[in-house]
């Protein structure tokens, strides 16, 4: 894709106004409900990583990484309402861009480390004795960040377009290419499709585990069952419209051409593509509330009463492994 393009005007111009006012609406809604949980959660993490929380390194990671996101989305509001035109410099739709993006994935694999962590100290609470560090939590978190932020720096080398005609789109679908759709392809495997299975395997392994436990009542297996459901419902309704589409771009570039492909995104699937993208928004809100928030029940869902000296610290998957 291209950040900045300008387009010829009465030539498959997309229907910018479409979806204007419930956008921008989602933006700041989102914004308005993040921004409070993720700070509340960086504080809430980081009193766990005193006390030695393997889990807590992920979450304040991932509480981080989705403030910086929200972030960027007072700008996209704006441009949205100002329909689609964005009114800054080229330099300032890159870096908006690169982090809008480059922490929507920097999120996606903090959440498949986030699941293989509980699902290591469920399932494998004995054998994972040890092997569970912060040391190596940390290190895998920077891991991530850093290939992620490399993968997106071809961002700052793409052509800013035609500025001086005024009408310049910030991160709007281009004319697709064979790189674009090489890289969208690549996108939806190792972006999407990859987390969704580890997310799927982990929670349904959790769940399992769990629902054969004699310590727990039905009550508690319940809630682990809707906790497992949502964590996959809601990767499922942020991430998988957009990647989706990034499919269909791809495909359809290689079925029909750049041209015919270009114009059937900007004609029919203009609209869906803003919607994905603004779905990919509400992950960041809803983190919160899912994973660090609802700590308490999560830990009555997973760990039998009177079977730990459970003082109320630390997080179910580090609880899970003390016993």
């Amino acid at each position: 894709f291209r950040l900045l393009l300008s387009v010829p005007a009465g030539r498959d111009k997309p229907p910018y106004d479409a979806g204007r006012l419930p956008l921008v609406l989602l933006y700041s809604g989102v914004l308005v409900v993040g921004l409070p949980s993720n700070l509340l959660t960086l504080g809430l993490t980081w009193q766990q990583l005193s006390r030695g929380s393997v889990l807590g390194i992920y979450l304040w990671s991932l509480s981080l990484c989705d403030l910086t996101y929200l972030l960027t989305l007072p700008l996209w509001a704006s441009y949205v309402s100002r329909g689609h035109v964005w009114p800054w410099s080229s330099a300032a739709c890159k870096v908006t861009g690169y982090i809008f993006f480059n922490n929507m994935y920097v999120s996606i694999f903090l959440l498949c480390c986030v699941s293989c962590d509980r699902y290591v100290a469920v399932v494998y609470s004995l054998e994972s004795r040890g092997l569970r560090r912060q040391r190596l939590a940390v290190l895998i978190a920077l891991a991530i960040v850093l290939l992620v932020a490399v993968g997106h720096l071809p961002v700052f080398t793409m052509s800013e377009g035609d500025a001086a005609e005024r009408d310049r789109r910030c991160f709007e679908p281009s004319q697709s290419s064979s790189k674009v759709a090489a890289f969208n392809c690549a996108r939806f495997m190792v972006g999407f499709l990859i987390p969704l299975l580890l997310l799927v395997v982990t929670n349904r392994g959790i769940l399992a585990n769990v629902q054969r436990s004699t310590g727990l009542q039905r009550e508690q297996k319940e809630r682990v069952r809707w906790l497992a459901v949502a964590v996959v419902v809601l990767f499922l309704v942020c991430f998988a419209p957009y990647h989706l589409i990034l499919l269909v771009r791809a495909v359809m570039f290689h079925l029909t051409g750049p041209n015919a492909a270009s114009c059937l995104l900007e004609e029919t699937m203009y609209t869906p593509y803003t919607v994905s993208l603004g779905l990919s928004t509400l992950n960041s809100a809803v983190n919160p509330i899912l994973y660090v928030l609802s700590s308490d029940n999560i830990r009555a869902e997973l760990i039998p009463r009177g079977g730990v000296n459970d003082r109320g610290r630390g997080f179910p998957a580090d609880k899970i492994q003390q016993k």
